[in-house]
C-alpha cells in the first residue's frame, strides 16, 4: 500500500529541518507485511532529536522488514488509515495533538488490536484525554538536566531489554512522572535514583514499560531525549524491540508484576543444587544454560504449597529442557520424573510432550500456545501458578494450560521446584527466576 501523498526528497529534508511536515504520511517502503506510522506532530516543545529519531526507526524497517510511513498532519488519523498500520509511534510528540474525531478513531484503532509506541515527551501529550493517559501509562512531571544515570533492567526476556545487561549506564533527560504506573503496566527498566540527582519519584522509578491495553499493545520508553541515543546500538534495539513487540513480531508478558522475590537473579546460586550428572553454565550477564544430563538444578531451602513461578527461559533450536515442581527433596533426578510435574519445553514434540504441557498428562491448548512463543533464540516467560493441587501455565502472558493432580503420591501442596538438564546436545537458557507466595485458595 503507498502513503496518502508523497514528497521530493529536498523538500522533505527541508521540512524535517523546520519541523513542519504537513503530508498525511511519509512512506519509506520495505518488504515485510507489518507497517508502522511515525507521528511527530508537537504543540508544545519541539525537541530537536525528532528528524534523528524519525530517521532511526526507518533504518530500523529497512533492516528488519516492516514499513514506515511518517507524518505531523493529524489528518492521518481517520480509522480506515490508521488500518493500514500495525503501531503507530508517538515521536516525542508534546501538547494537543489531535482533535475529538482524531482522538475516536485512535482509540477505535487501538481497541481493534492496534499497537502503540511512545518515546520520550509522548508522555508530554494529550494531558486532557484519559484514555491516552491510560495508554501512555504515565504523565510528565518535570526533569532535572540531562546527565548520566544508571538504568535498573527489570524485565531482560521482552526484546525492548533481552539485550541489556543488569543494569546499563547511559545519558538522557530523566522524566519524573506524575504517576507511577507499576501497578497497571509491566516495568521493564527502571531509574536508580541514587545514580544521579533530581529524581522525584521516591527510589520507585520506571522509565520504560510495557502493557496491554484495551485490546491494544502499548510500549513506552522514557529515553530519547538526545540526538545521540538514536545513533546508540544499545537504545536503538531497545526501540526495536518495543516496536516488534507492539506490532506482534515477539511476544511478552506485559501483564503487570509486583510482589516477587528472586530464587536466581543471575548473581548467586545459593540454595540450589544439581542433581545427576551434566550441569549449568553461568554467563556473566547472568544466564544459566544447560549442560549434558539427564540432571535437575533444584533449589533446596524449603519446598512450595501456594505460589507463582517466574522464569525466562530461551532455547537455542530443537532442544528440550523443563520446570519441575511439586516434588521431595532428592539428589536423584528420577525423583521429580516420578514425583513431581514437569512442565516441558520442546516445541517439537508430542502435544502431550511439547512446549506448555504437564509433561505426559496434559496438553497445553496448542493454538494459544503457537501464538504465544516465541522461536528459537527469542527469550519466553513462563508463569507457573500452583495453588492447592490445581497447576496453571502462562507464556509470555497467555494461560495455556489448566490442570488439576488426583494423585496424592503427586501431591502439589508441598514441594520443590527445579530446571532440567535434559541431555548432551540440549542447549537451553534460565533466567530471572522469581516466586511469589500466594493464598492457598485458587483466584
Amino acid at each position: 500500500m503507498r502513503a496518502t501523498a508523497r514528497t521530493t526528497t529536498a523538500a522533505l529534508g527541508a521540512a524535517l529541518l523546520l519541523g513542519c511536515m504537513t503530508a498525511p504520511a511519509q512512506s519509506d517502503p520495505a518488504h515485510g507485511a507489518k507497517r508502522v506510522l511515525v507521528f511527530s506532530k508537537t504543540a508544545g516543545f519541539r525537541h530537536d532529536s525528532i528528524p534523528q529519531g524519525i530517521e532511526a526507526v526507518q533504518q530500523l524497517g529497512r533492516a528488519n522488514g516492516f514499513t514506515v510511513d511518517t507524518t505531523e498532519d493529524a489528518a492521518a488519523f481517520t480509522g480506515k488509515n490508521l488500518s493500514r498500520y500495525d503501531a503507530v509511534v508517538f515521536m516525542s510528540t508534546t501538547g494537543d495533538v489531535l482533535d475529538a474525531a482524531q482522538q475516536d478513531a485512535f482509540e477505535g484503532y487501538v481497541r481493534h488490536g492496534g499497537g502503540y509506541v511512545g518515546v520520550h515527551s509522548a508522555a508530554d501529550t494529550e494531558y486532557d484525554w484519559a484514555f491516552y493517559g491510560g495508554l501512555a501509562g504515565a504523565y510528565f512531571q518535570n526533569h532535572p538536566a540531562i546527565q548520566p544515570a544508571t538504568v535498573n533492567v527489570e524485565d531482560r526476556a521482552h526484546a525492548a531489554t533481552s539485550h541489556l545487561g543488569r543494569t546499563w549506564e547511559r545519558t538522557d533527560e530523566w522524566y519524573n512522572y506524575r504517576s507511577n504506573p507499576r501497578e497497571h503496566a509491566h516495568v521493564l527498566a527502571s531509574l536508580d535514583e541514587t545514580s544521579y540527582t533530581g529524581g522525584t519519584m521516591e527510589g520507585d522509578h520506571p522509565i520504560a514499560w510495557c502493557q496491554d491495553y484495551q485490546g491494544g499493545r502499548a510500549f513506552y520508553t522514557g529515553g530519547g531525549h538526545t540526538k545521540e541515543s538514536y545513533a546508540d546500538p544499545a537504545f536503538r534495539q531497545h526501540l526495536l524491540g518495543g516496536i516488534r513487540w507492539a506490532i506482534g513480531d515477539v511476544q511478552a508478558d506485559c501483564r503487570p508484576e509486583t510482589g516477587y522475590r528472586p530464587l536466581f537473579d543471575g548473581t548467586s546460586l545459593d540454595g540450589w543444587r544439581q542433581a545427576g550428572p551434566g550441569g549449568f553454565t553461568r554467563s556473566d550477564d547472568g544466564t544459566l544454560t544447560s549442560t549434558g544430563g539427564l540432571g535437575l538444578l533444584w533449589y533446596t531451602p524449603t519446598g512450595f504449597g501456594s505460589y507463582s513461578l517466574k522464569l525466562d527461559w530461551k532455547a537455542a533450536g530443537d532442544d528440550n529442557s523443563g520446570v519441575f515442581v511439586g516434588f521431595p527433596p532428592s539428589d536423584d533426578p528420577w525423583s521429580a520424573v516420578d514425583n513431581g510435574y514437569e512442565i516441558q519445553i520442546d516445541a517439537t514434540d508430542v502435544p502431550e510432550k511439547t512446549t506448555g504441557s504437564v509433561y505426559g498428562f496434559r496438553s497445553a491448548d496448542v493454538k494459544k500456545r503457537d501464538r504465544a512463543l516465541n522461536p528459537p533464540g527469542e527469550w519466553n516467560t513462563y508463569e507457573i501458578r500452583v495453588q492447592g493441587e490445581r497447576l496453571r501455565v502462562w507464556l509470555n502472558g497467555v494461560k495455556i494450560n489448566d490442570f488439576t493432580n488426583t494423585d496424592p503420591a503427586r501431591s502439589l501442596r508441598d514441594g520443590h521446584i527445579g530446571i532440567q538438564n535434559h541431555g548432551a546436545g540440549d542447549d537451553v537458557s534460565f533466567r530471572n527466576i522469581r516466586i511469589k507466595e500466594l493464598p492457598v485458595k485458587g483466584r
